[in-house]
């Protein structure tokens, strides 16, 4: 990153716009020796041309193009949706050896399960098969917390709900079937859960026999089942699911935090609430968090596939044949599928998104995958499909925010890193989320909700790489016990959000 002028941030020697530091009344010098100077007001985070750009050309930024000129661009306009569009233009990308950082070993105190993984908050939930068992399971959980059943168990952190929309009214087998189910699995085997309540209502199409039989995702001392036909109704289920916990809960209490090793730790990456800003700081800062982790031989997940869309040929550089080629098959069906219900991939960013700054999802998706650092591009995986190699994964889903961190905790996530420049009121259980702002002025207006502000990169306080190193310490904290703000504001109990894929019928 280099600055052409205090007032604003030039990231590439190539680009043809600069990013505006703070508001920029007209007639600002922002080129310096090029005597350009802004030819009217610019937000904070907004983009300024630094030469004349021809109708129809591309426009780059981040030294790759973000978009082409719908007008003619002076010097010193601002740019933005009414003179940048969509671009069909890609620039290249150089395969590169990857050197990994330096890196002294780093541990955390978490929870090692039977099967070998490691977890870092100790959990019990309360899974639902269907949407029409939802009430009794949030009954079940509520009435624990109100009769005190968790006080003789300190150290379990909480009973959670785990509900749902569907169920049922689907096919009993195909696509939308299976991933439904195997988020279920895996939310179940995330190893944040010591121990799983399995609630059904008993006629629905995803039959708890299917789950709890077919599924080998922990071990079936930790999870007990019951659906509310077959127990007597409501205040039946209530009071029996009530005396299941009471049975397992000493065991999940004996549960004991142990020294374990950074590699252990399954991070899922997030941006929601983007701004100009968040790849210049918060998702850059991440990067670097993310390569020490891969370093020390953790795993990071990087998700969210619309809006990798125009730096997809960044990422195919950091993969062998057969990966690239599994990610480029994940974007062709999601050209397919916006196409067929008559959506455009650029229908992203959202107006948030571009009141802070950001145009098309090109200058978006540059930004995001910032937050996945530089290290190479071990696995692509589906939708909640278990993460079979250690390292950078990339995990297919959409960028609504929940649904995507709900695929990644099934996938085997134990945390969230979650950047925003707009704001974040988000949380996730059973994995702990942490929010990094990209700018200050957000952090000090929402205090209670971020955990780490990364807005000093622009006035110098910080360094992407020193702001990294901060997350990764903060990673591990919270890792072993250390809450976040969004645990304290008590988020994550209703953001579980499958992807609901094919017919409702």
């Amino acid at each position: 990153m280099s600055e052409s002028d205090a007032a604003v941030i030039r990231l590439h020697a190539d680009d043809d716009v600069a990013v505006a530091t703070g508001k920029l009344p007209a007639g600002t010098p922002v080129a310096g020796d090029a005597g350009v100077l802004t030819r009217a007001a610019i937000p904070a985070g907004h983009k300024v041309a630094l030469r004349a750009i021809v109708v129809g050309s591309p426009v780059s930024k981040y030294g790759q193009v973000i978009g082409v000129a719908t007008q003619d661009i002076a010097a010193g306009d601002h740019v933005h949706t009414h003179n940048l569009a969509m671009s069909s233009a890609r620039a290249g990308a150089e395969r590169r050896e990857w050197r990994p950082p330096a890196q002294p070993p780093c541990n955390f105190m978490g929870f090692r399960r039977s099967d070998g993984r490691v977890g870092i908050r100790n959990y019990v939930a309360v899974l639902t098969s269907v949407n029409c068992s939802a009430t009794v399971a949030r009954h079940i959980a509520e009435a624990a917390e109100r009769q005190g059943l968790l006080a003789r168990f300190p150290n379990v952190d909480g009973i959670v709900p785990i509900t749902h929309a569907s169920g049922c009214g689907m096919a009993s087998s195909g696509e939308g079937y299976d991933v439904l189910m195997r988020t279920l699995w895996g939310t179940a085997a995330n190893p944040n859960f010591a121990a799983v309540l399995v609630v059904g209502l008993g006629c629905e199409v995803l039959q708890i026999a299917r789950l709890t039989q077919q599924a080998a995702w922990r071990p079936q001392a930790s999870v007990r089942s019951l659906t509310i036909q077959d127990t007597g109704g409501t205040r039946r289920s209530i009071e029996r699911g009530l005396g299941e916990l009471a049975d397992m809960l000493p065991e999940v209490d004996a549960q004991r935090r142990t020294e374990v090793p950074a590699a252990e730790l399954v991070v899922g990456l997030q941006c929601g609430g983007s701004d100009g800003w968040s790849g210049i700081t918060a998702n850059p800062a991440l990067g670097h968090a993310v390569d020490r982790l891969v370093a020390l031989g953790g795993t990071a997940l990087l998700s969210e596939t619309p809006e990798i869309y125009g730096a997809e040929h960044l990422l195919y550089a950091r993969a062998d044949d057969a990966v690239a080629a599994k990610l480029r098959a994940k974007l062709d069906w999601w050209e397919e599928y916006t196409t067929r219900l008559g959506a455009e991939m650029d229908n992203n960013p959202s107006p948030g998104n571009k009141a802070g700054g950001l145009t098309t999802i090109l200058e978006k998706s540059l930004g995001a995958v910032a937050k996945a650092g530089t290290a190479p591009l071990v696995d692509v995986i589906g939708y909640a499909e278990p993460v079979r190699r250690r390292g950078l994964v990339f995990m297919d889903s959409p960028g609504f925010d929940p649904c995507s961190a709900t695929g990644q905790v099934a996938s085997g996530a134990t945390m969230i890193v979650f950047t925003t420049g707009r704001g974040s009121a988000f949380g996730y259980k059973p994995s702990p989320s942490i929010k990094l702002s990209s700018n200050t002025a957000i952090y000090e207006r929402m205090r209670d909700d971020i955990d780490l502000d990364c807005g000093s990169i622009v006035t110098g306080g910080a360094t992407i790489a020193s702001k990294g190193d901060e997350i990764l310490d903060l990673m591990l904290a919270v890792a072993s016990g250390k809450r976040t703000c969004s645990e304290e504001l008590g988020y994550g109990g209703a953001e579980f959000v499958p992807w609901q894929i094919g017919a409702v019928m």
